[in-house]
C-alpha cells in the first residue's frame, strides 16, 4: 500500500463483497445518524444533539466542509465528549491551521458508526478518519483494502519505541499498521460501595472465583437493602462482558483464547459453568435492568442502593464526578473474582481510509494522537490509560494510576469479546444475538447452542 493521497483508488469488487452484505441493507444516508440507544456501550456514548455534523466551534452542519477534517466518532456522552473536545482541542494548539468537523454517529455497541462508515466507504465518500476498535474489529476493513498502510507515515521510531506491544499488534492485523490506538480500557473491574459491603459483612479481596462471588451477592441480598449487583440487560454487550470475564475467572486465558478462535464445543462445560453462572447472578440485578443503561444501573451504586457493579473503568468517571463520593473511602474495585493478574482490554483507535478527502490533515491528525500530549489531555478525562508508556502519571490520579500500575504488572491482558477486539465483526454480532436472547429468558443449552453456531461460516 503506497502512501498517495489516494485519489482514485475507488472501490474495489473486493470491498463490495466484504462490506455490501451489511451496509447495502441498511437505509442511513452517509454522514447521518440517528438519536442515541439507552443500552448502548459507555464506550459508545448517547447522542443528545441528532444527526449531521458538529464542528469544534458548535456550528451545526449537513455536509462536508472542502478539506477540514471529518471524524466520525461514538462519544456523545458527557465525559467522553469532554475527552474527544480536550484531544481536538489540543490538536489544534498543535496546527492551528487545521479545521475539524466533529461528526458524531452513536449507537449500540458501535453499530450506527459501523453502518454509516460501510455505506460511506460504498459510496466512495469516507470521512477523513473514524473511531474503531483496533484488532480483529478491523477485519472486514483490512480484507476490503480500504485503510491507508500508515507503518511509514505515521508510525515513526518514536511511537514504535513507546507503544506498549500488544497495542501495537492490535494496530496491525493484516501485517500492516492501519490504526492509532489512542487509549486502554480494562473490564475486568468489579466496582463496590464501601458502606454497602461494611453493612453486608462481604470483605471483596476475599472473593475467590466467579462461584464464591454468587455467594457474596447472596449475603448482600440478606443483610442489606441493597441490590446486590447492578446490571443493565436492555441491551446484551453488558451480558456479553460479565460472562467473558466469568469464564475468564473459571478457566484463565488458554481456554479462553481457544474459543475466540471457536473452539466452542471443546470448551463445552466450561461455557455451560460460566453460562449457568450469569443465570445465577441474574436473580441479585435490580428489577429494572432490562429497561436503564448502564449509568444508570452504575449510579445505584453511587447513590448507596447497589453493592456492586461490574464494568470497564470508564464506570470511575461517575463515581469522580459525584458529590462526596470518595476514592477507596466511599468506593472501590477489585479485579473480577479470579482474574487477578490479568487485564482485560479494550482499546479505541482512528484510522486512514483510503479516497481520503484531507489526507495531509488526517496524517497529521492520526500522527497526534500517537503523541504524549495527546493521550495525556485524553486519558484522564475518558477514565483510560495510555497505550504509550512514557507520559506523565501525575493528571490521571490515584484509580487511574492505580490502573497503570496494574497494567505493568499484569500476566495478561485478553482482548475481549464484548468489545470486538477478540473475534470479527460477523462472530461478535451473532454472540450478541445469543445474549439478547439469554437476558431475560437465562436458557443455558440455547445459549450454548447459539455460541457453538455463532463461529459458524
Amino acid at each position: 500500500m503506497k502512501d498517495n493521497h489516494d485519489a482514485d483508488d475507488g472501490v474495489s469488487r473486493r470491498t463490495y463483497i466484504k462490506l455490501s452484505g451489511i451496509a447495502g441493507a441498511t437505509g442511513i444516508v452517509a454522514g447521518c445518524a440517528g438519536g442515541g440507544n439507552e443500552g448502548s456501550s459507555p464506550t459508545e456514548g448517547e447522542n443528545t444533539q441528532g444527526g449531521g455534523e458538529q464542528t469544534t466551534e458548535g456550528e451545526n452542519t449537513q455536509g462536508g466542509s472542502g478539506n477540514a477534517l471529518e471524524i466520525v466518532h461514538w462519544w456523545t456522552a458527557g465525559g467522553e465528549q469532554d475527552a474527544l473536545n480536550a484531544l481536538l482541542e489540543g490538536f489544534k494548539e498543535k496546527h492551528p491551521d487545521a479545521q475539524v468537523n466533529n461528526n458524531p454517529a452513536p449507537g449500540g455497541a458501535g453499530s450506527a458508526l459501523d453502518t454509516v462508515i460501510k455505506n460511506r466507504v460504498l459510496n466512495q465518500n469516507p470521512p477523513s478518519t473514524f473511531q474503531i476498535w483496533p484488532g480483529k474489529a478491523l477485519t472486514e476493513y483490512v480484507d476490503g483494502d480500504v485503510l491507508r498502510d500508515i507503518s511509514d507515515s505515521v508510525w515513526n521510531d518514536d511511537m514504535r519505541n513507546a507503544y506498549r506491544q500488544g497495542v501495537q499488534d492490535l494496530s496491525k492485523p493484516g501485517g500492516n499498521f492501519v490504526a492509532v490506538p489512542i487509549n486502554i480500557h480494562r473490564l475486568n473491574n468489579l466496582f463496590y460501595n464501601v458502606s454497602v459491603l461494611e453493612e453486608a459483612g462481604v470483605d471483596p479481596s476475599s472473593i475467590s472465583d466467579p462461584g464464591a462471588f454468587t455467594d457474596a451477592l447472596k449475603k448482600v441480598s440478606e443483610n442489606t437493602d441493597a441490590v446486590p449487583l447492578a446490571h443493565q440487560t436492555q441491551s446484551p454487550w453488558s451480558s456479553v462482558q460479565l460472562w467473558e470475564n466469568i469464564f475468564l475467572g473459571y478457566n484463565g486465558l488458554d481456554a479462553y483464547t481457544s474459543f475466540t478462535e471457536g473452539n466452542v464445543s471443546k470448551q463445552e462445560d466450561a461455557v455451560r459453568e460460566s453460562l449457568q453462572t450469569l443465570k445465577d447472578y441474574s436473580q441479585y440485578f435490580n428489577e429494572d435492568a432490562g429497561s436503564i443503561a448502564w449509568d444508570q444501573a452504575n449510579g445505584k451504586v453511587v447513590n448507596g442502593n447497589a453493592a456492586f457493579i461490574h464494568q470497564g473503568d470508564w464506570a470511575a468517571g461517575q463515581y469522580q464526578s459525584a458529590d462526596g463520593f470518595e476514592y477507596d473511602s466511599d468506593w472501590s474495585m477489585v479485579p473480577f473474582p479470579g482474574t487477578e493478574g490479568m487485564y482485560s482490554v479494550v482499546t479505541d483507535s482512528f484510522v486512514f481510509p483510503k479516497n481520503n478527502p484531507s489526507p495531509e490533515t488526517t496524517k497529521k491528525f492520526l500522527q497526534y494522537c500517537g503523541t504524549v500530549d495527546a493521550q495525556k489531555r485524553f486519558n484522564p478525562i475518558k477514565g483510560s490509560i495510555p497505550p504509550r508508556t512514557d507520559v506523565p502519571t501525575d493528571p490521571f490520579g490515584p484509580f487511574l494510576q492505580s490502573q497503570i500500575e496494574a497494567f505493568k504488572n499484569s500476566e495478561s491482558q485478553p482482548p475481549t469479546i464484548a468489545h470486538g477486539t477478540a473475534v470479527t465483526p460477523e462472530v461478535h454480532g451473532n454472540i450478541d444475538e445469543v445474549f439478547a436472547s439469554f437476558n431475560g429468558q437465562w436458557n443455558v443449552d440455547s445459549a450454548y447452542n447459539g455460541l457453538v453456531n455463532a463461529f459458524s461460516e
